[in-house]
């Protein structure tokens, strides 16, 4: 899974997904991508099993760039535990995708391949996704 190797903060709080993603919302390293329609907490086993989901079906064949990483630190309180006392300790890790943010991408492979290996992924992750092209997104910003 993946996590930070060190951060400056053990603990943060918890925010708000208010908003679109300005930035990593193109694709940009393959030819096809995987983008976010709703704001939502991508844990790291989450993204782990999109990428093997793509990667199987794709028998290994082309590329794939994860473009999300889990930086924000969950915490939890142990079960049947009174109020107070502090917050709990760090349990999992999440990475905040707002909507537009390209998550995941995908080159090396035909359009079809490539829209059934993401549309697998998207059944591992807790947002509603899109496929997009990159071809489609040159197009519209020179219009």
């Amino acid at each position: 899974m993946l996590s930070p190797k060190r951060v400056k903060r053990r603990k943060v709080q918890r925010g708000r997904m208010k908003g679109a993603a300005h930035r990593g919302n193109k694709v940009v390293y393959g030819e096809y991508g995987l983008q976010a329609m709703s704001p939502a907490w991508v844990t790291s086993n989450q993204i782990e099993a999109a990428r093997v989901a793509m990667t199987r079906y794709t028998k290994r064949g082309g590329q794939v760039w994860i473009k999300i990483f889990p930086d924000k630190p969950v915490t939890a309180k142990p079960a049947e535990t009174r109020m107070g006392s502090g917050k709990g300790s760090p349990e999992y890790w999440v990475a905040v995708v707002k909507p537009g943010r390209v998550m995941f991408e995908i080159g090396g492979v035909s359009e079809e391949v490539a829209r059934e290996a993401l549309r697998l992924a998207m059944h591992k992750l807790p947002l509603k996704c899109k496929f997009v092209r990159k071809a489609d997104q040159e197009t519209e910003g020179d219009s």
